[in-house]
């Protein structure tokens, strides 16, 4: 938790700000508020959170251990409220770029625990599988412009084992976009492989938000076909010239190529329009599977900051927004880069408020009744 112990508070300076931000979150704890804030401010708190336990070691917890657990298993939170305050406090300077992700925590021993399932899990192995029991999670969160690792959690879901992760980001979403009423521009949302870019794409739709999904190197996509000469028999064809990314060969010219130099070193970005992918999940209503276009962008950069034993990889990402005339290049591969910062949000129960403690920690807190 060192991210505590790196944003001091400077005595002296008006605070009120963040007092009001304290107050407002308080105020969405229906039942044992007091207990729960204190959780909060723990999980804020510079020490070792192996368990609910620790928490009521934190510097300033006024309870033991026992009320943690009572705070969490009869306390109340209006989660729509929490949500509603976290969406008024979202940097004003930040522009309307965002992530969303899904994370587990790992419950492998706690068979009791209802809701478990079965998820994959890089740091954790089961039998010789990354595949790990435990709780899924949906974040969506703000992205800062800066080079830090900031974050402003704006949404979390816990995903029940049934749940399409791409249906339950597009509600986030939806939500996220009322909840923060007009933007300066449109919003743009970025995704990390294993989310489906054309489901994401048709439930957004009329959103009037922007969407770029990391897709695999060896994906093929498919131009418009070219219209049939007058008087040829047969029915029109479904997909022109075959795109595919693990085939330069393939590739026709780029409709919009970007080239800059950045702390990446080399940046080059290479996008085209109109294509799509074969899928079997939407079908037009005379029952022929529809063509679900968006634009295929392809990221190469010279070098990664801090890595210099790593070979950058070539990524292939699918963006989608409202018109084509949206797609900023400069912003898209910004944006998606920018996404890692995610991880260090929801990478584990124990950092998952990491994002948050710039905002909690404080030393004085609100007063209620008994909690």
């Amino acid at each position: 938790m060192a991210v505590v112990r790196s944003v001091g508070q400077l005595s002296g300076v008006d605070q009120g700000e963040l007092r009001r931000f304290r107050g407002e979150v308080y105020d969405c704890f229906d039942r044992r508020a007091d207990a729960l804030f204190d959780l909060v401010d723990g999980i804020c708190a510079p020490v070792t959170v192996a368990g609910v336990a620790y928490l009521s070691l934190a510097p300033g917890a006024r309870r033991g251990h026992g009320a943690a657990y009572a705070a969490l298993s009869a306390g109340r939170i209006d989660v729509d409220l929490l949500r509603d305050v976290l969406a008024g406090v979202r940097p004003v300077g930040w522009r309307p770029d965002f992530a969303v992700d899904a994370s587990v925590w790992a419950r492998c021993d706690a068979e009791c625990s209802p809701g478990r399932g079965f998820y994959h899990h890089p740091g954790r192995h089961s039998a010789g599988q990354p595949i790990v029991a435990g709780w899924g999670y949906s974040w969506l969160v703000g992205l800062s412009a800066d080079h830090d690792s900031w974050t402003a959690v704006l949404d979390a879901r816990r995903l029940a084992v049934s749940d399409n992760m791409n249906l339950v980001a597009a509600g986030q979403i939806r939500a996220v976009l009322a909840r923060l009423g007009p933007l300066e521009q449109p919003a743009l949302f970025a995704f990390d492989g294993g989310y489906d870019p054309v489901q994401l794409s048709v439930e957004l739709a009329g959103a009037g938000a922007q969407l770029v999904v990391r897709v695999r190197d060896d994906r093929v996509f498919y131009a418009r076909p070219v219209p049939r000469a007058g008087g040829q028999a047969g029915a029109p064809r479904r997909h022109g010239v075959k795109v595919s990314c693990a085939d330069p060969a393939s590739w026709p010219a780029a409709d919009v190529v970007l080239a800059a130099d950045d702390r990446y070193g080399r940046v080059q970005v290479s996008a085209w329009h109109r294509l799509h992918p074969k899928q079997r999940t939407y079908r037009e209503p005379g029952g022929a599977l529809s063509i679900i276009e968006g634009t295929l962008i392809r990221l190469r950069v010279s070098r990664l900051p801090g890595r210099r034993d790593r070979e950058p990889k070539t990524v292939w990402l699918w963006w989608h927004g409202p018109t084509e005339s949206d797609l900023d290049l400069a912003r898209v591969w910004r944006c998606y880069l920018r996404r890692f910062d995610i991880e260090h949000t929801s990478a584990s129960p124990s950092r998952s408020s990491a994002g948050l403690c710039r905002s909690y920690a404080l030393p004085s807190r609100p007063t209620g009744g008994p909690g």
